[in-house]
């Protein structure tokens, strides 16, 4: 199914966004990770949860994404 221009940007916005927060995730881990070496485990787990959350939202963007593509969702113009 080809898409329209709305429907193009709102996939590419929704792509991006996702990106985004993997970019995200990926930094926080590396903080948590530095967190949990200076005995600030508390701090790194909190941080880590912030992962979860995150990555949680790149899934379902992901999902919105999909349901562009095969249509299900449409942006008029």
């Amino acid at each position: 199914m080809e898409l329209n221009k709305p429907e193009q940007d709102l996939k590419r916005d929704l792509q991006g966004i996702a990106s985004d927060l993997k970019w995200s995730a990926v930094e926080l881990k590396r903080i948590a990770e530095r967190l949990s070496q200076s005995g600030h485990e508390a701090d790194a787990q909190a941080v880590l949860k912030m992962c979860t959350v995150f990555q949680a939202g790149e899934d379902r963007l992901a999902w919105y994404v999909a349901d562009i593509t095969s249509g299900k969702i449409v942006r008029e113009i």
